[in-house]
């Protein structure tokens, strides 16, 4: 897998600081955006999904899949803590931009229980030391049977961000609250670049209660 150092302006200040992703959006530096809608993302509203509720996107970015998800009948929450990643999709979303604001995923209070949260680039960007406490916080977000759905970044990378998963890292965050529903290598229109062909469409089912 190739990164390119600049694709980041300023490794120096930490992915956990809005900053760090305010910075980036202002210089218009976002490789992650994919600019429109994951396939897979369109082929589960059509038939993997439950049927339309209440969906979280958090770390919504550009917001594209809001209008997806509000095109499919569903009632749409998408945060993001940096404001320009926040104004830039009000931009893109027009009329629809009102179903964005700026939160803080661990620390504002959500409205509650969700259907579905929705996971596109959001996880990778953490760093890994607060990957427990995004399952833990998914898991309190979602109604029991919920699905935490979206395309989850694997393999290696010597430069993070972003943070890549493990199969075995997978199965502790999320082996104890869910259950992994569905999997597979997501479209190659869908990949891009800075994550090397590396992304799976995953569903995991909130479970009913914890297991021990």
């Amino acid at each position: 897998m190739t990164f390119r150092p600049n694709e980041f302006v300023n490794r120096s200040v930490d992915s956990q600081d809005p900053d760090f992703w305010e910075e980036r959006y202002r210089a218009e530096r976002v490789p992650w955006d994919l600019g429109g809608e994951p396939t897979d993302l369109a082929r589960a509203l059509g038939n993997e999904l439950p049927r339309p509720g209440k969906v979280l996107i958090p770390g919504c970015g550009s917001g594209y899949e809001v209008r997806s998800f509000a095109a499919a009948g569903w009632d749409v929450c998408a945060i993001d803590f940096a404001p320009a990643a926040v104004a830039r999709a009000r931009r893109m979303l027009g009329p629809l931009g009102d179903r964005v604001r700026v939160a803080d995923f661990f620390g504002d209070s959500l409205a509650g229980p969700f259907d579905v949260v929705y996971e596109r680039t959001f996880l990778c960007s953490l760093p890994p030391t607060l990957w427990a406490d995004y399952a833990e916080r998914v898991a309190a977000l979602l109604r029991p049977g919920g699905v935490l759905a979206g395309i989850f970044f694997y393999g290696v990378d010597p430069e993070p961000p972003p943070h890549p998963l493990t199969p075995a890292e997978a199965d502790r965050l999320f082996g104890r609250q869910f259950r992994r529903i569905v999997d597979r290598p997501i479209a190659a229109d869908d990949s891009l670049p800075i994550y090397g062909g590396a992304e799976r469409w995953q569903l995991w089912e909130r479970l009913p209660t914890t297991t021990p």
